[in-house]
């Protein structure tokens, strides 16, 4: 199959999903082009089999905001003739959706029926997309693509909620690719560089957005390290890294914490957590508690979302209430505070997370992509 695939190109969910789901359809002989504005931060080769395509914004002073949907649909129309490609796979409604219609308007008037599989990742339904000033673009674009799926049930639901949607919404969860979670040993996850042996590792890692709720984050892990010596990992960049530097300096833990910035190693700095702190306002479906998990990492999340489908509570980790704080510190004590508990919930964590795994789900996508075409002709 000739696959496009359009993305956010960054360190978010969708833009982490989207890539790796070409890469491995790219793996099993499918020619994958994706198209957005930077290469992808997960995309590690260009291949025969993989390009990348630039969308490029021109700058006109007649535009206050740089007509980036234009410039994509145009772009989409541009490698579709040129690669005959016979799938355009679309991750998150805004802008791309909108765009993969007109994209496919144009070409229809060339006489190319481009399908269009569009993926819904979470805040482009429950935040941006149902806002007043984007809710019908997103609407009409879900009902005019081809096939429509969500990365959980939850998101299913208020996707369903929020707008009119006239399509059947078919669910495919997000994934994780084991063989970039390999067996770390003791030896090669270097501890003593970050802990002192006595020492737990809690690690949290998002863009550091208030939907996030970093601050949470930071009260949790200085409840938790009044009872249990510990150190916190801080993986990201965010419009919120300020303020939680403020905080823990206020709480007088700021040189227990290691902010670390953007990664694209997250599977090396999650071999040194014993524990993952996920307390977002909401989720739909969780990748970052996935991939700890996957770490072999049990996982304080909150329970709104898509958390509970990836998160069992008691057995993988614990989920608590948005915003308190006191449970989620509580239930991080009693996770740590005995080494043989530990180890069970992390076992546990890789069970749970091998459900997820890579070889479980791109079936779904192909079966899905296959269905699509033969529909078509």
């Amino acid at each position: 199959m000739k696959i496009g695939i359009v993305c956010y190109p960054t360190f978010g969910g969708s833009g982490v999903v989207a890539t790796e789901l070409g890469m491995a359809l790219a793996q099993k002989g499918n020619h994958v082009h994706f198209i957005t504005y930077k290469q992808p931060v997960r995309l590690d080769f260009i291949s025969n089999d993989i390009h990348f395509h630039e969308v490029f914004v021109e700058e006109y002073p007649l535009f206050h905001f740089q007509p980036y949907e234009l410039a994509l649909s145009s772009k989409i129309v541009e490698v579709v003739e040129m690669y005959n490609l016979e799938i355009l796979h679309v991750h998150y409604a805004i802008p791309h959706a909108y765009a993969a219609y007109m994209a496919k308007q144009m070409l229809k008037e060339k006489g190319i029926d481009i399908k269009v599989v569009t993926t819904l990742h979470g805040t482009d339904i429950t935040l941006v997309g149902s806002h007043p000033n984007y809710k019908t673009a997103v609407e009409f674009s879900i009902n005019n693509s081809d096939v429509v799926t969500t990365v959980s049930e939850s998101l299913k639901g208020d996707t369903l909620r929020l707008f009119n949607i006239k399509k059947d919404i078919h669910v495919i969860y997000n994934f994780i690719d084991f063989e970039k979670y390999p067996e770390i040993t003791d030896e090669e996850c270097q501890r003593s560089g970050i802990a002192k042996e006595n020492e737990r590792i809690i690690t949290h890692i998002s863009n550091l957005r208030p939907v996030k709720r970093a601050a949470d984050v930071i009260d949790i892990f200085y409840k938790i390290q009044n009872k249990i010596p510990s150190k916190l990992l801080l993986v990201g960049e965010g419009p919120d890294r300020e303020q939680i530097e403020g905080q823990a300096k206020d709480l007088g833990i700021l040189d227990k914490i290691l902010f670390l910035g953007n990664s694209n190693e997250v599977n090396k700095l999650l071999c040194y957590s014993d524990l993952f702190l996920l307390p977002s306002e909401t989720e739909s479906f969780g990748l970052a508690a996935l991939e700890a998990m996957a770490a072999r990492t049990p996982v304080i999340s909150t329970n709104s979302g898509g958390l509970p489908e990836v998160n069992i509570q008691g057995v993988t980790g614990f989920l608590s209430n948005v915003g308190d704080t006191d449970d989620m510190a509580k239930n991080g004590i009693y996770i740590l505070e005995s080494d043989e508990r530990l180890q069970q919930f992390k076992q546990n964590a890789l069970a749970q997370a091998k459900r997820f795994s890579l070889q479980n789900v791109l079936p779904s996508y192909k079966e899905m992509y296959k269905e699509v075409l033969v529909d078509c002709c």
